[in-house]
């Protein structure tokens, strides 16, 4: 593959996943969606179309790792250069902020709608468009639509949590998921690996959100940083390398323990 090849497969595979996935999370969750409330079913089959989407679109191009957990997992079995890592990861991440915008874009209306709402932020009753800062937010802030956050904030078991669902992942792409060349998804192996996220997010998603993906998290972390939202909330960059930390270590692992077991 070139280097061109990569950086526009990457780019594009993962601003579309980005989109399609950030974009289920926006609509079960903006006030006036038609798809609000909708619930964790909806969340976990859209992250999965958004991988089956992203995977189709990049296969044949630049092999759709579309994840820098995935990349490491692949560079450690042997199937990429390591010298292609660093595009790899850099075109990862910039297409994970381009899907980050496009979802802010296509719900605009909805996060205005939402984050000013006085029945949103408890302060109904006060003068007619005026949000009191000092109120607490009902719904809480956005930033679940752009990244994850734990339930239980515990570092030592979020970050478990993320290795053991990273390894799942990259494990079940390694062992079903390749072409023949060995250095990306096959056809058939987008499909596994969108069930595989399915499954991932149903049984494994509820402590951290299931990140399980780097730029996944930190490229719409980002964008939801210097995005213009009113009363939006803190980015929680204190959180933020927690989801980058444990997939890397369990892509890594995915990788060793492949070419311990499987090769």
């Amino acid at each position: 593959m070139s280097s061109s090849d990569i950086f526009i497969g990457e780019t594009i595979g993962t601003a579309v996943l980005i989109l399609l996935g950030g974009g289920v999370v926006a609509a079960v969750t903006l006030k006036r969606s038609k798809a609000r409330d909708a619930g964790w079913l909806a969340i976990t089959f859209g992250w999965g179309f958004a991988v089956l989407t992203g995977a189709y679109l990049a296969g044949g191009v630049s092999g759709a790792h579309l994840n820098p957990a995935v990349t490491l997992g692949l560079a450690i079995k042997g199937g990429t250069a390591w010298g292609d890592v660093p595009l790899y990861l850099g075109s990862q991440l910039l297409g994970a902020m381009i899907g980050a915008v496009l979802v802010y874009a296509v719900y605009y209306g909805q996060f205005h709608a939402h984050l000013t709402d006085p029945e949103i932020f408890g302060t109904k009753g006060t003068e007619e468009g005026m949000v009191d800062q000092t109120a607490a937010p009902k719904a809480g802030p956005v930033l679940g639509i752009f990244s994850t956050g734990p339930e239980i904030r515990n570092a030592v078991q979020n970050v478990l949590t993320e290795v053991i669902a990273t390894v799942v992942l990259v494990l079940a792409i390694l062992t079903q998921g390749l072409n023949n060349e060995g250095n990306g998804l096959g056809t058939l192996g987008a499909l596994v690996t969108a069930l595989v996220v399915v499954g991932i997010g149903l049984s494994l998603g509820g402590p951290t959100g299931y990140a399980i993906n780097p730029v996944r998290d930190l490229g719409p972390r980002i964008v939801h940083a210097v995005l213009p939202l009113p009363n939006k909330g803190g980015s929680d960059w204190g959180y933020a390398w927690v989801p980058i930390v444990g997939p890397l270590i369990g892509g890594a692992l995915a990788g060793g323990l492949y070419n311990l077991a499987f090769a």
